[in-house]
């Protein structure tokens, strides 16, 4: 094998991407004979209702996982539960406890979503700490729910850690661009392209999407749009900014409507975008759940800001005088701040101008080159600390 040839085993670029093998891999079809806890296949999306999660043993419950799972990664990648909340009291009271919290946010609300205009729809970053703290009851009630706890262990195992954004579109809020999520998700292409094909295959096993419906969706309200099987594109997160591949998801992508109480869940890699609210009366809400496997995470807690502010004075020295430059710089700034935007606070560190917000590295780099004293550094992270902290969050 040539060297292009290992390396385009190992790596690819945006010019990698082929439409042709996405859309094979889209044209498949899903059979609910496959599925035999499943109660529909309607149009790619595998269709349960709530008493297929009413199980009298774990042996039972195992084999409904089982099923799941295989939804989720050889399937088409979507599965929606009808009726998953068999009191919608518990929904009503959890969307009122919502509806305090935006109208106390309203006056220092700040801009800035990951895929959506600004304006379009209302966000309640971190729905899941917030309930907690207003209304503990609503809280307990609410993430008591079985289904989603079946759905999430299916994927990711137990131990797997929930967060919670609610989100309201607005009757005339546009549609989202077709994407993928959380991890590489929210990358550029530019930075995903950095990450071996290893790591692609591996972003979508350490998260999974989901969305309980906390209002009616009729169609042109503009629930969520789906491209059955287009996880399984390996080359995914460095085509979903592509026309051509916007273009066939436009073609192609399927919506259902949803009734109060569902909920829908998706591998993260499934092309997906919310739609159109074409009604002029109704304001779609959903609380969008994003489930994290236990094993995201490192073996040693380290404070990167003290170690970021004990070597800064020298490592200052050692660049401008030339003798730490390229890797070795690099190398330096990698092992000692905070390389990822998350786990952040988005109310008060939104992603503004981008998909994600500063990173520790990215502000030490920036040090380096300007040359800030240690007191401006030490000023600089103090603040972006106080940005990303929610109740205790890693230093930043």
């Amino acid at each position: 094998m040539s060297a292009n040839n290992t390396e385009a085993s190992v790596f690819a670029d945006e010019q990698d991407t082929d439409i042709e093998a996405f859309a094979r891999l889209c044209e498949q079809s899903a059979d609910v004979r496959d599925y035999p806890r499943a109660s529909t296949v309607e149009r790619g999306v595998v269709i349960y209702d709530r008493l297929a999660f009413e199980l009298d043993s774990a042996l039972e419950r195992r084999g409904l996982m089982a099923e799941l799972n295989r939804v989720f990664s050889t399937g088409p990648g979507i599965v929606v539960v009808r009726g998953s909340f068999v009191d919608t009291t518990v929904l009503d009271r959890h969307t009122a406890v919502f509806k305090r919290i935006m109208a106390d946010e309203s006056e220092v609300r700040t801009a800035g979503d990951h895929f959506a205009a600004a304006g379009a729809n209302t966000r309640v970053w971190n729905s899941v700490q917030k309930v907690a703290e207003v209304d503990p009851a609503a809280f307990i009630e609410y993430y008591a729910n079985p289904v989603m706890h079946t759905l999430s262990e299916a994927w990711l195992g137990p131990h797997y850690q929930v967060t919670a954004q609610v989100n309201v579109v607005h009757p005339g809020g546009q549609a989202q661009q077709p994407h993928r999520d959380y991890h590489l998700g929210f990358q550029t292409n530019e930075a995903a392209a950095r990450y071996p094909l290893a790591v692609h295959r591996l972003s979508p096993l350490l998260t999974l999407q989901g969305a309980v419906a906390h209002t009616d969706m009729p169609i042109e309200s503009g629930p969520t749009q789906l491209l059955p099987f287009s996880h399984q594109y390996e080359l995914g997160y460095l085509a979903w900014r592509q026309d051509a591949f916007k273009r066939y998801f436009a073609e192609h992508a399927v919506q259902l409507p949803l009734n109060k109480g569902d909920q829908l869940f998706f591998n993260p890699a499934l092309f997906h975008a919310a739609g159109d609210n074409r009604t002029r009366d109704q304001h779609r809400m959903a609380n969008l759940l994003q489930v994290s496997s236990v094993f995201g995470v490192p073996m040693e807690t380290v404070d990167r800001t003290m170690m970021t502010l004990a070597i800064y004075p020298e490592l200052l020295r050692q660049v401008q005088a030339g003798s730490l430059t390229g890797t070795e710089l690099s190398g330096v700034i990698a092992t000692v701040a905070d390389g990822y935007s998350f786990p952040t606070n988005l109310d008060t560190d939104p992603p503004v101008n981008g998909l994600a917000p500063q990173t520790g590295q990215q502000v030490l780099a920036q040090a380096l080159e300007e040359a800030w004293s240690l007191d401006r550094l030490r000023r600089v992270m103090a603040d972006k600390a106080s940005q990303r902290r929610a109740s205790q969050l890693p230093p930043f």
